[in-house]
């Protein structure tokens, strides 16, 4: 008998109910950085600094569900704009997916270990300062972290001892 494929290779992310495309998120934490755009190219920026509502050692939200009452400009990702998302970090589950490309082999739902993306050294776990910690804003552009958001997507998955 041939076993069956994970729904992640046999539906397209339109078709995913609520807790599949929930579950496609690794926790690495990277599109909860401050980024800034520069206003001469239109790069995107990444900083070491994490939003207000990130729990740095959890590597989640603290509110998800009503984070946009306190972060008015949270992007809630969907099948139907992750397209103009070209922010999102190359590894990132929903953008692989997009692009035709596989879950990461470090991903947790390939290998069964919630922990995988922290192991992997591919999250940004205990790397970041809050927002909070500037009065200025501007501020954080001394934490530029273009290093991040390289893309680990196919990296093999050996896990860090710790």
């Amino acid at each position: 008998m041939t076993p069956r494929k994970p729904f992640w290779q046999t539906k397209t992310l339109a078709e995913m109910t609520v807790p599949e495309w929930e579950s496609l998120c690794d926790g690495c934490g990277l599109c909860c950085l401050v980024r800034f755009e520069d206003e001469d190219t239109g790069e995107i920026i990444p900083t070491r600094v994490h939003c207000q509502l990130f729990d740095e050692r959890l590597c989640r939200c603290k509110d998800y569900p009503n984070r946009k009452k306190t972060v008015p400009d949270c992007i809630k990702l969907t099948p139907y704009n992750i397209e103009d998302l070209e922010w999102m970090p190359p590894s990132c589950a929903y953008r692989r997916l997009h692009e035709g490309k596989d879950l990461p082999l470090w991903h947790p739902l390939v290998t069964g270990d919630p922990e995988s993306t922290h192991k992997a050294g591919v999250s940004i776990r205990n790397q970041t300062v809050s927002e909070l910690s500037f009065k200025d804003a501007e501020d954080a552009m001394d934490f530029v972290a273009t290093d991040l958001m390289r893309d680990r997507g196919d990296d093999l998955y050996e896990p860090e001892e710790g």
